[in-house]
C-alpha cells in the first residue's frame, strides 16, 4: 500500500504535491477508500470513484445521473447560471434527450468524415513544424500542441479562419477552472459571447451553408426538427471546446513522457506501425481527461461498500482507474508494447453512452502529431531534461495537462 499524507486532502484540494504527481494518492485511494467521500472547494459532497471496475461501472450507471438541470442548485454552485445556455448537449443529459442528440451528432460526425480529415491534419502539422524550426528552446504547447486541434476543429465546423483566435480565447476562458468572483465573471462574459456567436455562425450557415459539420447538423436540424435552437448552439460548443483542448493537452503528455521514456521512443521510431498502440497506452498512462465530468445520484447508490446518497455528486477518477493494478500489469509502467487487451481496456475516452465521439479524430490527430514531430525532428530533447515537469494547476481533478513543455528541436552537437 503507498503511504500518502492526508490522501483525502490533497485530493480534494488539489493540492501542489497532488497536481504534480497524483499516482501515490490514487493508489492510496484505490486501497484504502475507493469510493471516497470529499469536500472540494466548491463545497458539495462528492464521491470519487477510483478503482477501474468500479469506475467502468459508474460511467454506465443510469443512477448516476449527468443531466446536470437535475442538480440545479449544485450546478449554479459550481458553474453559475451563465453556463446553463451552453450545457444543453448531450454532454449533459440522459436518455431519452441524450439519444436524441448523440444520434443526430453521430450521424454528420461519421468516421469516413473524420477520415477525409487525414490529409488536411497533415497540412497543417507540416504548416506548424514548418514555424518551429529553430535551436533555440520552445514551448511546444502555444507552438504546436494547442495550434494543431484548434485548427482543425474549426475547420471541421466551420468557423471561418479569421474568427477562430477570439472563439479560441473564449473557449479558454470558459475551460479555465476558479471559485473566485473576478473568475466568475470573466467566465459568464465569456459564455454569453460562445452563445452569441454560434447563434449567429449558425444563422449564417442557414443561409450560405458550407461543406463542413455546422452546416450539416444545421440542415438535418431544420429538416427532421429533432433540436431546439439552444440545443444546436450548444451542441456546436461542446464540439468546440471538448475538441481542442483535451486533445491539446494530451499532445503535450505524450511528447513529454516519450521523451522521458527514450526506449519506448526509439521503439515507435524504429517501428511506425507502433504509433496507434503508442497513443492508446499514453491516453491510459497519462491521459489528458483526469476525472469525468460529474454525474449526481439520482436515488442511494451503494459501490464498493459505500452508500452513495442521493443527490450526492460523484466523480469518476478515470487517471486512478486506468493505473489499477487489479486491470493493468505493471500499470505505472509505461509500455507501448502492453498487450492490446490492456490498451483497448483504457478509460481515457470513458464507457457506455457518454463514450467520447471525438474519440476517433483524437487518435488521428495524435498519430500524426507524433509521427510528423519525430520524423521532422529526429533529435527533438527536453530543453531540461533534470527538471521537474510544471503541470496546470486545477482547483479539483478535471483536466491533466502540462502548463508548459520547453523543448529543443536540434540540440547542438557538443
Amino acid at each position: 500500500m503507498t503511504t500518502v499524507e492526508d490522501p483525502v486532502a490533497a485530493a480534494a484540494r488539489c493540492t501542489p504535491e497532488f497536481r504534480r504527481n497524483p499516482h501515490p494518492v490514487y493508489a492510496h485511494l484505490r486501497d484504502e477508500a475507493p469510493v471516497c467521500p470529499m469536500r472540494p472547494p466548491h463545497g458539495i459532497d462528492t464521491y470519487l470513484i477510483t478503482r477501474y471496475e468500479d469506475a467502468r461501472a459508474a460511467l454506465s450507471d443510469p443512477r448516476l445521473s449527468k443531466d446536470m438541470y437535475g442538480a440545479m442548485d449544485a450546478y449554479r454552485r459550481i458553474f453559475g447560471d451563465s453556463s446553463l445556455a451552453l450545457d444543453d448537449n448531450m454532454l449533459n443529459s440522459d436518455p431519452p434527450k441524450h439519444t436524441r442528440l448523440r444520434k443526430l451528432v453521430n450521424s454528420e460526425f461519421t468516421p469516413r468524415r473524420v477520415e477525409s480529415l487525414r490529409p488536411r491534419i497533415q497540412d497543417v502539422v507540416e504548416t506548424l513544424l514548418d514555424g518551429c524550426e529553430t535551436r533555440e528552446p520552445v514551448d511546444l504547447l502555444p507552438a504546436f500542441a494547442f495550434p494543431l486541434p484548434i485548427t482543425v476543429i474549426c475547420e471541421l465546423l466551420g468557423v471561418p479562419r479569421d474568427e477562430r483566435s477570439q472563439v479560441q480565447g473564449w473557449s479558454t476562458t470558459v475551460a479555465n477552472t476558479g471559485f473566485g468572483e473576478e473568475f466568475k465573471q470573466a467566465q459568464a462574459k465569456a459564455e454569453e459571447s460562445m452563445h452569441a456567436y454560434f447563434a449567429d455562425l449558425l444563422a449564417r450557415k442557414r443561409s450560405r451553408p458550407g461543406d463542413d459539420l455546422l452546416s450539416a447538423l444545421t440542415a438535418t436540424r431544420d429538416k427532421d426538427g429533432g433540436l431546439t435552437e439552444n440545443e444546436l448552439i450548444s451542441t456546436a460548443f461542446l464540439l468546440m471546446f471538448a475538441g481542442h483542448k483535451t486533445t491539446a493537452f494530451l499532445i503535450g503528455n505524450a511528447v513529454y513522457h516519450l521523451l522521458a521514456n527514450p526506449a519506448q521512443l526509439r521503439a515507435v521510431r524504429e517501428n511506425p506501425e507502433l504509433v496507434g498502440r503508442a497513443v492508446e497506452e499514453l491516453v491510459r498512462y497519462d491521459g489528458s481527461v483526469e476525472t469525468a465530468t460529474f454525474r449526481f445520484a439520482t436515488e442511494d447508490v451503494e459501490i464498493a461498500g459505500t452508500r452513495i446518497p442521493k443527490g450526492a455528486l460523484v466523480q469518476i477518477a478515470l487517471t486512478a482507474a486506468n493505473r489499477d493494478p487489479l486491470k493493468f500489469e505493471s500499470p505505472d509502467q509505461f509500455d507501448v508494447m502492453r498487450p492490446q487487451t490492456e490498451q483497448s481496456a483504457h478509460l481515457g475516452f470513458g464507457h457506455g453512452i457518454h463514450y467520447c465521439v471525438g474519440a476517433p479524430l483524437a487518435r488521428l490527430e495524435m498519430q500524426l502529431a507524433l509521427t510528423g514531430l519525430f520524423s521532422r525532428f529526429p533529435k527533438l530533447a527536453l530543453a531540461d531534461p533534470a527538471s521537474e515537469p510544471r503541470w496546470m494547476e486545477v482547483p479539483f481533478p478535471a483536466f491533466r495537462g502540462l502548463a508548459e513543455l520547453p523543448i529543443v528541436l536540434e540540440p547542438a552537437v557538443p
